[in-house]
């Protein structure tokens, strides 16, 4: 059966401070010594969680994007994680799917964060996305989207194999996140791959990490909490065929529209 190989870095992140990030970040993923499909960093990892969107926002293209090309190239690997886009004078937390290639696709938060203010910042995202990587059918989210079922629930007629989240989560809430990550799984019968930062940011918002892979069947692949990680492990497709088949609860789902 098909594997897919990721790597997930729970990074700590230097406070709206790209240049720096971006440095650290390198030097952390060259400690990766085989071969892997997918890297997946945290939220906003070139900034922090931060609504400062006038000065931190790069256009397409601009440097943070040109550096994850050389680093998807240099690991011949996706690399993926969120920054602040600007767009038709629109700013956007953009989750950037960028092929070894230089190709790329994206997708923008959905749901934004409004105890935090990212509603008054950003625009939202308008579509779902759907990736293929190896055979895997991806989904990609970004952090406050899990707390919306609806919106990341699995089609049944096309399910999807992985639910890709990456995230800015504080410890505050370390709870709901533990919660709620394997509920996805669970009930969509994918995977979740969930990333998320450690450490403070520039207002003092401490952020615990608990990054994680869960298996359909609601099994941990993966758990880190609390410190800075580079992780590797492989996920096999048998393991959402064998609980499909034994517990065929997709087929039963309810059937509805969503308007967006």
């Amino acid at each position: 059966m098909e594997t897919l190989k990721i790597t997930t870095f729970q990074a700590y992140l230097f406070w709206e401070n790209p240049e720096k990030n971006l440095n650290n970040l390198a030097l952390r993923l060259s400690a990766i010594r085989e071969h892997t499909d997918l890297i997946v960093l945290p939220e906003m990892f070139n900034t922090g969680f931060s609504m400062n969107t006038e000065k931190l926002a790069e256009e397409m293209g601009g440097t943070t994007m040109q550096w994850m090309e050389h680093q998807a190239k240099k690991y011949d690997a996706v690399l993926t994680g969120s920054l602040i886009i600007k767009e038709a004078g629109n700013y956007y937390n953009r989750l950037i799917w960028m092929r070894p290639d230089g190709s790329y696709e994206h997708y923008d938060k959905r749901h934004l964060f409004g105890l935090g203010d990212e509603d008054k910042y950003f625009s939202p995202g308008k579509e779902k996305k759907f990736i293929l990587l190896n055979g895997w059918k991806i989904c990609l989210a970004i952090c406050y989207d899990l707390r919306f079922p609806v919106w990341l629930r699995n089609n049944p007629e096309d399910p999807y194999d992985i639910l890709l989240l990456v995230a800015s989560w504080p410890d505050k809430r370390a709870l709901h996140w533990r919660t709620l990550v394997p509920a996805r799984a669970i009930e969509n019968q994918s995977y979740v791959v969930a990333v998320n930062r450690v450490g403070h940011d520039g207002n003092e918002v401490f952020h615990s990490g608990g990054s994680m892979c869960i298996a359909p069947n609601g099994n941990v692949v993966y758990y880190k909490p609390n410190d800075e990680d580079l992780y590797t492990f492989s996920i096999s497709k048998e393991e959402i065929t064998k609980s499909r088949r034994i517990f065929p609860f997709l087929r039963d789902t309810d059937r509805f529209h969503l308007d967006i």
